[in-house]
């Protein structure tokens, strides 16, 4: 009998185990980096007693906009293309605006943060640069809409109006 596939499921199951066994013993989540360690956060610790990730405070600062209509407003625009191999790519085109993902979960700085990418009113992802690549994006009518958010992960918005740009395209079936 062939022992090398029993042998390299019983290898995935104690390599995956061990794997997840270190990273939580080292602190590591799947949000893509550890909120204790001060390296991560160019020296700052976060203080989960005031932005606990599982609380309605911390979800409400999603919703809450950022007005930012004082001094240089960022601008935001959005092109989506064919890409030459498969799927679509994003181009984000700001003004007053730099993309900061050394600085995601900190405090507000004027002009600086981050994108958040919505595909027919769904969020796909965070955008910490001006280029993405979209691929198996539904058929039909596609919305690809971009907003612009502070570190913290507000919305920002002029005189109460996120900032925001969209198009839509028909992606063929």
């Amino acid at each position: 009998m062939d022992r090398t596939l029993p042998l390299f499921i019983i290898g995935l199951l104690f390599g995956g185990g061990i794997g997840f066994a270190i990273a939580a013993g080292n602190g590591i989540t799947f949000d893509g980096h550890d909120h204790g360690d001060p390296a991560q956060h160019n020296g700052a610790t976060m203080d989960h007693s005031t932005m606990d990730h599982g609380s309605a405070n911390h979800a409400a600062m999603h919703d809450t906009p950022l007005d930012v209509s004082a001094g240089d407003a960022p601008a935001l625009d959005i092109m989506v293309m064919d890409d030459p191999m498969t799927g679509y790519n994003l181009h984000v085109m700001t003004d007053n605006f730099t993309f900061s993902p050394q600085n995601a979960g900190l405090a507000h700085v004027p002009g600086e943060g981050h994108a958040h990418v919505y595909i027919n009113g769904v969020k796909l992802a965070r955008l910490y640069s001006n280029w993405m690549h979209l691929d198996a994006l539904p058929a039909g009518n596609v919305t690809v809409e971009v907003t612009l958010n502070s570190n913290d992960h507000r919305p920002l918005a002029i005189d109460g109006a996120n900032i925001t740009a969209s198009t839509t395209l028909i992606v063929p079936e």
